[in-house]
């Protein structure tokens, strides 16, 4: 690889063999060499098979200070703009099955040239939150469940978002929750999400149809932190991809639709020692200390992390609607008003349901949030309320109402910065306040109705 880089440097050398070998056997021809960006898109290069892994590969570091609408901000950490040296991850090679040529997907590590990891890659930050776990002898255990809307195509961004139609030309009106013959209704797309999940090793589990009209909601099987923020983050190419196949469009966009339902990403959580047993459950499998320290964790430290549950604008108009989305950090025991719900489970499988943030959200860095509130509340010994009963809905909006507070929020958290990192906090919180002053200069088509010659 290079001098000087011993840590990326002894990496690459076993990444050169195991990818060539398995791009070989697969007689793959492309390869898309990603890296998650800081709103999960995917950064990166396209190059020939035969060229992968034959010298160095670089990219900007400043692709991690990019809006996104594409506009860069200052990042005072990077003033010279130097390039990252990037390392392919051997085991998250998978095939691209919506290739037209055999091709295959790779995560690519970023490094400075003295060999540290770039703290600024999402892939990073999710990995220092999970080595903090490490080093308590715990292992956190998730399980996403990811929402998303199947759209009609269109090219025109003023027009409204409406469902596209299904087998026989009917477009869903109305609200059918857990309706299995709406499900059938997409039938072809569903098939080709599993079979693109499956070729993918992206282990989906359940799928049901949702509160809005063509609204889905992918269950994910329980597993390693990073390995399924990975998965999570091919499942919205996935879906989006099987969806243009069908002649339609994919959003998870929190808030698409004025009159339904926002879209969620829940994330199920669990803690286990290097036994594997569940730290959340005691021998008598009543709820243990570590139990109520994550669920106060949650509680205490959420608001000062919220920026990156609702990372947009559009992700508040779906915490401003209680019938569908919670709006608070009450908890209770089989209770979905609540945006902290424990599952009704046995003590083995005892887990907190975190249901606050929207599908909008970038999985590597929202997965580390919620992991970094609940490490914080189980070394503090921390204390929740007691548990909500009855509906949670009618409870105080607890969570900032704008994107703007939640940025000042997590500007100023010192917890945050601890358990994340000083340059990832100044620079995300500096993306959010150019996106945010972005949307403040468009005028809306309610002030150009409503306010235009009535003021």
């Amino acid at each position: 690889m290079r001098a000087g880089s011993s840590q990326a440097g002894d990496r690459c050398n076993v990444s050169d063999n195991l990818l060539q070998d398995w791009l070989t056997e697969r007689h793959i021809e492309d390869v898309e060499a990603i890296v998650p960006d800081m709103a999960g898109a995917a950064r990166g290069k396209v190059m020939p098979a035969a060229k992968f892994g034959k010298g160095d590969m670089k990219m900007p570091e400043a692709v991690f200070g990019q809006t996104i609408s594409g506009d860069y901000v200052s990042d005072p950490d990077n003033v010279e703009d130097r390039d990252m040296w990037l390392v392919p991850d051997p085991e998250t090679l998978r095939p691209v099955p919506w290739a037209v040529d055999p091709a295959a997907s790779v995560f690519l590590d970023c490094y400075h040239r003295d060999g540290s990891p770039v703290a600024k890659s999402p892939r990073n930050v999710l990995r220092n939150v999970l080595s903090m776990y490490e080093a308590k002898g715990w292992i956190p255990v998730v399980a996403p469940e990811v929402e998303f809307y199947l759209l009609s195509p269109h090219s025109d961004p003023n027009e409204d978002a409406e469902p596209p139609e299904g087998r026989l030309g009917w477009t869903e009106g109305a609200n059918q929750p857990y309706s299995i013959d709406t499900m059938n209704d997409f039938d072809g797309f569903v098939n080709q999400v599993y079979q693109y999940c499956e070729a993918q090793r992206i282990n989906i589990d359940t799928i049901s149809q949702e509160m809005g009209p063509a609204q889905f909601e992918l269950n994910f099987l329980h597993g390693d932190a990073l390995e399924l923020a990975d998965q999570v983050f091919l499942f919205k190419r996935t879906v989006r991809e099987a969806a243009i196949n069908h002649k339609m469009h994919a959003t998870f966009l929190a808030k698409p639709m004025a009159e339904d339902a926002g879209s969620a990403l829940h994330i199920h959580q669990s803690v286990v020692d290097t036994q594997g047993n569940n730290v959340f459950s005691d021998e008598k499998g009543e709820p243990t200390e570590l139990f109520h320290g994550f669920l106060g964790g949650l509680q205490k430290y959420m608001n000062e992390a919220l920026l990156m549950f609702a990372p947009y604008v559009n992700s508040y108009r779906r915490l401003a609607s209680p019938w569908s989305s919670p709006v608070n950090l009450a908890w209770a025991i089989d209770n979905r008003t609540v945006g902290l719900r424990v599952p009704d489970s046995p003590p083995e499988a005892r887990r907190i349901e975190n249901r606050l943030a929207g599908s909008d959200v970038n999985p590597y860095l929202v997965i580390a949030a919620s992991l970094a509130c609940g490490y914080m509340g189980m070394v503090e010994d921390l204390e929740p309320t007691e548990p909500t009963e009855g509906s949670a809905y009618g409870n105080d909006h607890s969570l900032h109402r704008h994107i703007n507070a939640a940025i000042d929020a997590m500007r100023g958290s010192q917890v945050m910065r601890n358990t994340l990192g000083e340059s990832f906090v100044d620079l995300y919180v500096a993306l959010k306040d150019d996106e945010y002053k972005e949307f403040e200069e468009i005028i809306t088509p309610y002030e150009r109705e409503i306010l235009m010659f009535n003021v």
